[in-house]
């Protein structure tokens, strides 16, 4: 089902934070099947943790360098980690 299973460490900056972000990766990732989290840091930025197949990773990180339609994405880190299966769903974190 899209073959390995990987982990992306990602941090978004921009006007990320009281546009929706949260909510619109939150479904992202549902849809894509991901699990981890994702949550507003207090520098302005939103970190997400995802783990799952490398093409819906692949495919989630795309769209974190759109976000919802009122962000305004200028940066997406991404920081490739050894998957850990710590998560069972993916959640907002407050």
């Amino acid at each position: 089902m899209g073959g390995e299973i990987v982990r992306a460490h990602i941090y978004i900056s921009g006007i990320v934070q009281g546009v929706g972000f949260r909510w619109s990766a939150f479904r992202v990732a549902k849809n894509l099947g991901l699990r981890g989290f994702v949550r507003n840091l207090p520098d302005g930025r939103v970190e997400i943790v995802v783990e799952g197949s490398r093409s819906s990773v692949d495919e989630f990180i795309k769209w974190c360098h759109r976000g919802p339609p009122s962000a305004v994405v200028e940066c997406v880190d991404v920081i490739w980690e050894e998957p850990t299966g710590e998560f069972s769903d993916f959640d907002i974190r407050f």
